[in-house]
C-alpha cells in the first residue's frame, strides 16, 4: 500500500512548519499530483498531576481559533532534548514551574496522518511540586490552572477541552489511573 514518491519540492520552510509539494506513485501505478505534506517538529504533551493529585492546566490564547482555551502543557522537542520524556519535563517547568518525579510514556497519535509528517508523544506526569516562575517564550502568555480529578472529567464531559489531541493524552492518562468512566 506504500506509495513511491517522484519528485518532491518544498513551497515554504519556515522554522515551526514546512510545506511540501510531492508527486507520488502507488502500487497499482496511480500518479497522485500534487500531494502536499506539513512537517512539523516532534511534539510532547502530558496529564501532569501535583503530589496532592490535582491537575496541572494552562490558559493561554490561541489565535488561530480566536479563543482562550484550557488545555494541558507540552510544545516542541528541542535540539537539546535528548529523550521525549527530558522534552517534556522541559517544557511542564518551562510553562507552569513544576517539576515532576515521574513519567509514565502513553504512547504517540498524530494530529492528521494524511497531511502532518510528526507524532505527539503523551506522558502521564506525577508528584508534581511547583519549583520556579515560569519560564515563558517572549509570545507566550499562560495562566496556571489546579484542577481536581473530577472537575477535568466534567469539562470533558461539556466539551470544554477543544484540543483533540490533548484530549486524546488526558483519556489515555485517566485510563492508566483507572479512573475513565464511561
Amino acid at each position: 500500500m506504500k506509495w513511491k514518491t517522484l519528485s518532491s519540492e518544498y513551497l515554504f520552510n519556515d522554522l515551526w512548519f514546512k510545506v511540501r509539494k510531492e508527486r507520488c506513485e502507488t502500487p497499482d501505478g496511480k500518479i497522485v499530483d500534487p500531494y502536499y505534506v506539513y512537517e512539523f517538529p516532534t511534539w510532547v504533551t502530558a496529564l501532569p498531576l501535583t503530589e496532592e493529585g490535582q491537575v496541572v492546566m494552562v490558559k493561554q490564547y490561541r489565535h488561530a481559533l480566536g479563543e482562550t482555551c484550557l488545555e494541558i502543557p507540552g510544545g516542541c522537542v528541542d535540539d537539546t532534548d535528548k529523550t521525549f520524556e527530558e522534552a517534556i519535563s522541559r517544557e511542564l517547568r518551562e510553562e507552569t514551574g513544576y517539576s515532576f518525579s515521574s513519567y509514565e510514556y502513553l504512547g504517540k497519535i498524530s494530529a492528521n496522518p494524511s497531511t502532518n509528517n510528526n507524532w505527539m508523544h503523551m506522558f502521564l506526569a506525577k508528584g508534581g511540586i511547583r519549583v520556579a516562575e515560569q519560564q515563558l517564550d517572549g509570545n507566550e502568555e499562560i495562566e496556571v490552572v489546579l484542577l481536581e480529578i473530577e472537575e477535568l472529567k466534567k469539562l470533558l464531559k461539556e466539551n470544554k477541552i477543544v484540543q483533540a489531541m490533548h484530549v486524546t493524552c488526558i483519556m489515555y492518562a485517566l485510563e492508566k489511573l483507572k479512573l475513565l468512566t464511561i
